[in-house]
């Protein structure tokens, strides 16, 4: 069975270049454009692993990530930043609100993966 990774991304543009990366090697894609519709599809799809935009409307991805990480069902599934805040210590702001990892865009393929690898060998 393929494993699962939900996408929290605003901009149709970075979802299809992730999407199109991601199911190339044989991951199955979830999508949401808002962190409220991404932290219901964590919640009602239970992926292995979370791309969290930081930048999004309405919550952004720092609350996001906290709201997932409150729900006991997802507190282990690890989630990356993949954004364009990129200025000192914006990691450290994602890591803080629960992300286990930080991408900052534009990203290369293969950095992407070889992070998502780090937790879905």
């Amino acid at each position: 069975m393929s494993k699962r990774i939900l996408v929290i991304e605003d901009e149709e543009d970075n979802r299809r270049i992730v999407r199109d990366l991601l199911t190339s090697v044989g991951y199955e894609i979830i999508e949401a454009v808002t962190g409220e519709e991404g932290v219901k599809a964590a919640a009602t799809q239970l992926p292995d692993l979370i791309l969290m935009d930081i930048q999004l409307p309405g919550l952004d991805g720092y609350e996001t990530t906290r709201r997932i990480r409150a729900n006991p069902a997802l507190y282990k599934v690890p989630i990356i930043a993949v954004t364009s805040y990129a200025l000192s210590g914006d990691d450290v702001k994602a890591f803080e609100a629960g992300c286990n990892g930080y991408v900052s865009k534009p990203f290369s393929p293969r950095a992407l993966l070889a992070k998502i690898r780090e937790y879905l060998p």
